[in-house]
């Protein structure tokens, strides 16, 4: 057969192949195989030196009409083959205009700062202001400003984490030294009282560390809001009121209150607070283990000694301070069973608040 023959039989079959191609893929292994370097079409024309001479021209001509038909075939089928897949993909993406439409979710605030915002326009409704400090204190204002002695248990490595003091000649890296992650937000009271101008009513929202392990109901990074009131003739009646009034306001007008004998360094007399059960309504449960009643915070008399270190008169002031832990409270309302739920990032547990 002559090599005209064999380039037009050749030209006829790859146009097949080309009508042929169902897609974009199958289309390029056609182009591939004809006129790839390796391809059929290509080795013809590599092989026009060894073709006799009065058969070049007729066969380079035969060549050269193979490749163009061959090449605007692929044109017009790539177009064609582009064509039917971007209408593929427009039918594939459309948007069906009768069906609902799809909202974006919002987010909300977590229930950690929820609180925290709760219990803050609650005492702003009541006259306070909200004030913020370190959470790297000092060993003086995180215990000794607070009336806590040299050998009370909290100030030992197994309650507090302790931070290298690099600030001069007695700083320490190792043990116990100076410089703390505060393990109460206490010290801000203090330097409110060192720095503002009295009478004072104050709440104070923050972060606080303690070395705990974490389970249902500890946790070794919490947050707190510590509150204290300064002024003259304040009683412990005030801060009945004030203590009953908040908790109302926080688990339900129908929640009790009761106060019970304790004891903090930094307060004299001292209670703890509790709030009837919201379970069974202070029949007993397991929630309040038989009770009928909730733990939720800490308060008591400012104790003199912690005025009189912050440079203000026991006898012309008096005042009152508590402190109640934020997922405490959060869990106590919601009736959440283990703290540590809080901070998993489970999100069907934080969309339901």
């Amino acid at each position: 057969m002559a090599i005209t023959d064999e380039l037009s039989a050749l030209r006829a079959s790859t146009l097949a192949s080309i009508a042929a191609a169902e897609t974009s893929a199958a289309l390029e292994a056609v182009r591939v195989a004809v006129l790839g370097k390796s391809g059929t079409l290509t080795g013809y024309l590599r092989s026009m030196g060894s073709v006799p001479k009065e058969e070049r021209a007729a066969v380079g001509k035969a060549v050269n009409e193979a490749r163009v038909a061959v090449e605007e075939a692929l044109g017009a089928r790539k177009a064609a083959l582009d064509a039917a897949e971007l209408e593929a993909a427009i039918d594939a993406a459309a948007v069906d205009v009768t069906l609902p439409g799809r909202a974006q979710q919002m987010g909300t605030r977590h229930l950690i700062n929820g609180i925290v915002d709760e219990l803050s326009e609650i005492f702003l409704g009541l006259g306070y202001s909200v004030a913020k400090g370190p959470e790297v204190e000092t060993d003086y204002y995180n215990f000794t400003a607070l009336n806590a002695p040299a050998d009370h248990p909290s100030r030992s490595m197994q309650d507090t984490f302790y931070v290298h003091d690099l600030s001069g000649d007695t700083s320490r890296v190792r043990g116990e030294s100076d410089v703390l992650l505060r393990t109460q937000t206490s010290g801000v009271q203090v330097h409110v009282m060192e720095d503002q101008e009295l009478p004072i009513y104050i709440v104070a929202p923050g972060k606080v560390y303690r070395r705990d392990v974490a389970d249902p109901s500890h946790l070794p990074q919490f947050h707190q809001i510590e509150g204290l009131v300064v002024d003259k003739g304040i009683t412990f009646g005030d801060l009945k009121g004030t203590l009953d009034y908040v908790c109302k306001q926080v688990f339900g007008p129908d929640r009790k209150t009761r106060f019970r004998a304790h004891y903090f360094p930094f307060t004299e007399p001292s209670a703890e607070v509790d709030v009837s059960c919201g379970i069974c309504h202070g029949e007993g449960c397991r929630m309040c283990k038989g009770t009928g009643w909730l733990e939720i915070l800490g308060c008591g008399m400012v104790d003199p000694n912690v005025l009189e270190m912050s440079g203000i008169d026991p006898e012309a002031y008096s005042g009152f301070a508590f402190g109640m832990g934020v997922e405490r409270i959060a869990c106590l309302k919601y009736n959440v069973p283990d703290l540590r739920m809080l901070l998993e990032g489970d999100m069907r547990f934080l969309r339901q608040f």
